[in-house]
């Protein structure tokens, strides 16, 4: 089932979500229903409280980006073959490397691209939809996608990193976000 996607002005997007055990009600058709999401408003990366869900979980599908390079692009991120993975109760363990921009983008956010310096690398603890655990060390367009989707699960948003002037700029247009007054071509529920 697709679900709507919360939009910007949200409390639940400001919220530190909270682990999650195996238990957890119905968490199989709710990663299944992220993953739809996901898919069809032509996302890369979904997690939990985009879908009013304040828990510490995300999906990512890192593998679009890599096979869908422009011929001119595909040395851009040697050794990163992508991935998709769910990550559950994740917790940055290390950030290495040098910080790169990127023009991010959020489906909480549409419409609104902006550059953010991120590091190279990032090691992650989490376990996956099993409840298996994992420590892994990711890196270029895949370590992009976890810290932009760990941020989600932390309470932070992409543009907490853009300078004030930056943010001023945008303020109109994520006010207009948050009062509905955007089309976009997926389900969004925005705040009362």
């Amino acid at each position: 089932m697709i679900l709507p996607i919360v939009a910007y002005g949200s409390q639940v997007l400001r919220e530190v979500s909270q682990d999650i055990t195996p238990d957890y009600p119905g968490l199989q058709t709710l990663i299944d229903n992220m993953w739809e999401t996901m898919y069809a408003s032509s996302g890369v990366g979904l997690a939990a409280p985009q879908i009013n869900k304040p828990i510490r979980l995300f999906v990512i599908d890192s593998e679009q980006i890599i096979n869908n390079l422009e011929e001119d692009e595909v040395n851009a991120y040697p050794g990163d073959l992508g991935i998709k993975q769910v990550f559950i109760n994740a917790r940055i363990v290390e950030t290495e490397g040098e910080e790169w921009p990127y023009q991010e983008g959020c489906l909480s956010i549409p419409k609104i691209r902006e550059d953010v310096y991120r590091p190279e690398k990032v090691t992650i603890r989490y376990v996956d939809e099993n409840f298996k655990e994992h420590e892994k060390t990711f890196h270029g367009i895949t370590a992009r996608v976890i810290f932009h989707e760990y941020d989600h699960i932390e309470g932070k948003l992409f543009i907490d990193y853009l300078k004030p002037l930056k943010k001023r700029l945008l303020k109109s247009r994520l006010d207009d976000i948050s009062k509905g007054k955007i089309k976009v071509d997926y389900k969004m529920t925005f705040a009362k």
